[in-house]
Formats: C-alpha cells, sequence, structure tokens
C-alpha cells in the first residue's frame, strides 16, 4: 500500500556522501529545526521510487525498554 504524503516546502540542508557501512551523517540543522535528540529520536524511512528520493518523517510516541 502506497502512503499518500502532502506537498511540503522543501529546505536544501546540505549534501553527503553514503558512508561504506551504509550511514548517512545528518545535518545539525535537523536537531536545530525538528523536536529530536541524538541517540534517542527515530524516524520512518519511506521510498518514492518515482521521484528517487528517500523521505525521513520524525516517529512521535515511541516507546522503548528505558
Amino acid at each position: 500500500m502506497k502512503r499518500k504524503t502532502k506537498d511540503t516546502t522543501r529546505v536544501y540542508l546540505g549534501e553527503y556522501i553514503l558512508q561504506r557501512d551504509m550511514r548517512v551523517r545528518m545535518p545539525k540543522e535537523i536537531i536545530k529545526n525538528l523536536d529530536v535528540a541524538q541517540g534517542t529520536s527515530f524516524f520512518e524511512i519511506y521510498l518514492d521510487s518515482e521521484h528517487r528520493e528517500i523521505i525521513l518523517s520524525v516517529k512521535k510516541d515511541v516507546k522503548t525498554d528505558e
């Protein structure tokens, strides 16, 4: 099932190379502009193959065993 996304304003934050271990470095602007914290925030990951885009959405209400 394909999830419908609403049109949003995009803000360019920079470009980064995909690391050999498959990591992508996140720009510091994400922490400044979103309610996220290093090491504790979760993202939902979506692929728009038609536009060759990866979409990260901040996941709210994540329950952990801590």
